[in-house]
């Protein structure tokens, strides 16, 4: 068996000697695909996007990103000859509802806006939160909103240690609330988040409080409460009370009471204006002279995003106005 498997083997090699050679297949060469380029991100890019947009509705806050929103303004007011140039700035967001038109479509847009307040310590570290619903305002410390200033870390220091930066001079309002975890909130603090307002007390200006005479006045009438706002200073009382009267939204039997609820709620709107004229005079004089020019100094600046191919343009709602406690912007770019 073993010389049958010799013979063989060499009849296999003279047979493939006679063969001729084979021709080798060329592989056809792929064609040179064109180079990739990538547009590098710029230093500040995501500095609007990471500044919290404060009372926006938690569903609302993805349909700001439908747009590719411009705020190169913003980045390049941190540059050399910009007005936030080498300055401690401290950033909030928030949206503003306007009609605008977009590629021939006119709709109704929720428009990111960027506050910037230059002062050397934080502006606030309480927040506000109000609405027409609700029969008071409250004035908390952010954090119980799971809110707070924290440093914003440009692009091409992300690998640097934070504790390690020399120093901080851009700080942005941080929300820390899980969106996943809203739904074990219970609705009334959900709600809280949609009425929040960037709190500033500036201790120079009188509150628009202090000087207000209007009460609000939300009255337990039957069958329906009775909503409305009562001027000291312009109202009579029984003239006012006699109106509901006729207009039918307070019954006859409800007269005394009424009288008595608007009484009480005038009374505690001027205690309540006492005190703040008070509190005001004291934070004065308790103030030192450095936190005294500081308040002095500090400014506003109010970002809307620039003209582009990829979103509506605002050039024409712009507003100076921020909120009821800022009041206006120094200046709005």
């Amino acid at each position: 068996m073993k010389k049958g498997t010799k013979r063989n083997t060499s009849q296999e090699k003279v047979s493939n000697k006679n063969q001729p050679p084979r021709v080798k297949r060329t592989k056809p060469s792929k064609p040179q695909s064109e180079p990739e380029y990538f547009e590098d991100q710029r230093n500040l890019e995501d500095l609007w996007k990471e500044t919290f947009s404060v009372g926006t509705e938690w569903d609302q806050l993805d349909m700001i990103y439908q747009f590719k929103w411009d705020f190169s303004n913003l980045e390049n007011a941190f540059e050399e000859g910009g007005i936030l140039h080498e300055k401690k700035v401290y950033l909030f967001g928030c949206t503003e509802p306007q009609l605008v038109m977009f590629k021939g479509e006119s709709k109704v847009v929720g428009i990111p806006v960027v506050v910037a307040v230059v002062s050397p310590f934080p502006p606030s570290d309480k927040i506000g939160i109000n609405s027409v619903q609700r029969e008071s305002e409250e004035i908390i410390p952010m954090k119980q909103m799971k809110m707070d200033w924290v440093p914003y870390i440009p692009l091409e220091d992300r690998d640097s240690q934070v504790d390690r930066l020399k120093s901080h001079q851009i700080f942005i309002l941080r929300c820390t609330q899980r969106r996943s975890a809203l739904k074990n909130l219970k609705l009334d603090r959900l709600k809280k988040y949609e009425y929040c307002l960037p709190y500033f007390y500036q201790p120079f200006k009188e509150d628009e409080l202090e000087q207000s005479t209007e009460v609000p006045i939300i009255y337990p009438a039957e069958p329906k409460p009775i909503f409305c706002e009562f001027d000291w200073e312009l109202d009579e009382l029984e003239e006012f009370t006699d109106k509901l009267i006729e207009e039918e939204e307070l019954s006859e039997d409800q007269k005394d009471a009424f009288k008595e609820f608007v009484k009480e709620k005038v009374r505690e709107a001027k205690k309540a204006n006492r005190e703040a004229r008070e509190a005001r005079k004291k934070a004065i004089a308790d103030m030192s002279e450095e936190t005294k020019a500081a308040f002095e100094t500090m400014r506003f600046y109010k970002f809307y995003p620039v003209q582009s191919p990829d979103a509506p343009d605002v050039s024409d709602v712009k507003s100076p106005f921020i909120n009821r406690y800022y009041g206006k912007a120094h200046e709005v770019l």
